[in-house]
């Protein structure tokens, strides 16, 4: 909280929520909840509510299969939403890595064996020549059931384009029609043409009554599937969001809580119309804890120990008879089995990372393509002791069967890089 403060301090107009407020608001968030039909449905442990449908894209991107590449970083709109800078063209990059050739990135697909892969920015289209290099190799060299993707505002899309992109291979295509003041005339460009049209947008409060008169002209445009984002707060957009009388939620990220209200509003309004549109909230909390995770873990089982304990979380954990530096780390089975007779463990956690090598001549574990890599292991949780009367709780947690927060410093520290936790973030 005492963060978030000092990061906006200069924003005084920022309002952000006081427990009042979050009761309010959160018994208005149950009362929609409680009116959702059993169409509703809450995947990835409760922090991803759809109905209908979840695009493949959105439910690779769920279960970490997902890479996105950012073709550039430049934009032709100016969204008062906008959570990044988008000003700057830079080298196609995802993660801390940037290709210049489309080849070294279909080969990074390759090694971490994403199962789906999307282009975004900026805006894409900015860069056709780009962006479609980099469609056609990763189709050509890459496997032939790989997802693809693409994010635009649509603002310089063409039935020409679009058909263009369909035949290189774009399994899909999804719209900010934000920035484009919620016309919709260029989606009817990729009607017909691209096989799956999605609308992607935040959530935005006061645009709420006008989507949901837009919703029939969606599905009249060939509109599958809905996605609304919950809006959050940087140091980009705060100048403009500042004008918008919004209330602010803390967290690892400031992020607008009338946002989430609003897919919600949204979500309830195509079920009790019957809407024949698929309609799923990404909400912060669960990019933050999937995307985060995903990525996590696909380094871990692709350049770690292949019998390392990787948890849920995307973390290695490792756990000791004895302190580290003494005795070789046994495995969850063996201490499982073994614990009744141990008076403590201890244990630790720690994430993989890939580090570019620029210099040729520098020394490196990994190459890819035509890029080299170093393999670095980064401990986040050092060498921590659990004593014998937190075995219990231990075990529970370990098990996935306790799923609250622990209240031992060690215990939740340990259920915070074993799990994923679930549901919806409170208010306060």
């Amino acid at each position: 909280m005492t963060k978030n403060h000092q990061l906006f301090q200069q924003h005084s107009g920022l309002r952000w929520m006081n427990p009042y407020q979050a009761l309010e608001m959160e018994n208005r968030r149950n009362n929609l909840i409680a009116q959702f039909s059993d169409e509703v449905k809450w995947g990835f442990k409760g922090t991803k509510p759809y109905l209908r449908s979840l695009s493949k894209g959105c439910q690779l991107c769920g279960e970490g299969e997902w890479s996105c590449l950012f073709i550039t970083g430049k934009c032709n709109a100016n969204c008062f939403y906008c959570p990044t800078a988008q000003r700057l063209d830079h080298a196609p990059a995802t993660q801390q890595f940037s290709f210049d050739k489309a080849e070294d990135y279909a080969a990074y697909l390759n090694k971490m064996g994403f199962k789906g892969v999307s282009f975004s920015g900026g805006e894409p289209l900015l860069f056709f020549d780009r962006l479609t290099n980099f469609l056609s190799v990763v189709r050509q060299r890459c496997a032939p059931d790989l997802y693809i993707w693409m994010y635009t505002n649509g603002k310089l899309l063409t039935k020409e384009k679009a058909i263009i992109l369909a035949d290189l291979g774009l399994d899909e295509i999804r719209f900010d029609i934000g920035a484009m003041h919620y016309h919709i005339e260029t989606i009817n460009f990729a009607k017909g043409v691209i096989p799956n049209i999605t609308v992607e947008i935040p959530a935005v409060a006061e645009e709420t009554e006008h989507l949901k008169k837009l919703l029939p002209d969606l599905v009249e445009a060939g509109v599958t599937n809905l996605n609304l984002h919950q809006m959050r707060l940087t140091e980009y957009n705060a100048s403009q969001l500042e004008k918008h009388n919004y209330t602010y939620l803390h967290g690892e990220a400031p992020v607008v809580a009338e946002s989430e209200i609003s897919a919600l509003e949204i979500m309830q309004f195509v079920a009790q119309e019957k809407i024949p549109i698929g309609v799923n909230y990404c909400g912060f909390q669960y990019k933050n804890r999937f995307q985060k995770s995903g990525y996590r873990r696909k380094l871990a089982e692709n350049f770690g120990n292949p019998d390392a304990w990787i948890t849920e979380a995307g973390y290695v954990s490792e756990i000791s008879r004895h302190h580290f530096s003494e005795h070789e780390p046994t495995t969850l089975d063996q201490f499982l089995q073994e614990k009744d007779g141990l008076t403590s463990i201890f244990m630790r956690f720690s994430g993989l990372l890939l580090q570019p090598v620029l210099d040729t001549n520098e020394p490196h574990e990994l190459t890819i393509g035509n890029n080299n890599y170093k393999i670095l292991i980064k401990t986040v949780v050092s060498e921590m002791e659990i004593l014998k009367e937190d075995f219990a709780e231990l075990s529970g947690i370990l098990s996935g069967e306790n799923t609250s927060p622990p209240e031992s410093a060690n215990l939740f520290k340990v259920w915070r890089h074993t799990q994923i936790e679930r549901g919806l973030r409170d208010y306060y």
